[in-house]
């Protein structure tokens, strides 16, 4: 009898040591859980917010200077820069209205003194389907002003270079049977889609 009476004895002492055990410890997470949500700074708290967007893509002119765009669910095309190397960002600018989904991402290229981005749109592209909207566009140096041209039911442009002995610019796709070319000029802007058999 003193056996079995020791013996459960014995056994809600461990138990009791247990929950003892337990308790603080539950009770020092919760202490933490309050100090982490009275409103006192943390690490990430404490970092000053950027003064732009999340870009998708964001390219270094070769003084330094930056230029960053992003897709605005519902708006369109954004783009912010600076003016200076390190300086502040711009206001966020609308280049290219459109409510369609974003897709294939954003490519810019820095060439000579303007920007060239190629970007696309479409509602089942995500799910492998061609975009719907392509865009080409091109931004001057301070890219004050931008030109755009959009192409409906294409599959976007691949690539944009310099035309030798021009200040032009020309964004290309190639397929096994043809060549897509479009052409713009600093003084007269995107001119007509080409399309060439090959």
């Amino acid at each position: 009898m003193r056996r079995v009476h020791r013996a459960r004895l014995s056994a809600w002492v461990g138990t009791s040591a247990v929950l003892v055990a337990v308790t603080a410890a539950c009770g020092s997470t919760e202490a933490g859980a309050e100090g982490s949500g009275s409103g006192s700074p943390t690490a990430s708290a404490s970092r000053p917010s950027p003064s732009h967007a999340r870009f998708v893509e964001e390219i270094e002119w070769a003084d330094g200077r930056r230029v960053g765009m992003y897709y605005a669910a519902g708006r369109g095309l954004m783009e912010q820069h600076q003016d200076t190397a390190g300086g502040p960002w711009s206001k966020p600018r609308l280049v290219y209205a459109t409510e369609g989904d974003s897709c294939q991402g954003i490519t810019l290229k820095a060439i000579r003194g303007t920007v060239a981005v190629m970007a696309n749109w479409g509602v089942y592209c995500s799910d492998g389907e061609p975009p719907t909207e392509s865009l080409a566009a091109v931004g001057t140096r301070n890219l004050s002003t931008w030109d755009t041209k959009a192409t409906k039911d294409f599959d976007g442009w691949e690539k944009a270079r310099a035309v030798t002995g021009t200040e032009d610019l020309l964004f290309s796709r190639s397929s096994t049977e043809w060549l897509t070319r479009l052409r713009w000029s600093p003084a007269g802007g995107f001119g007509e889609v080409e399309n060439i058999r090959r």
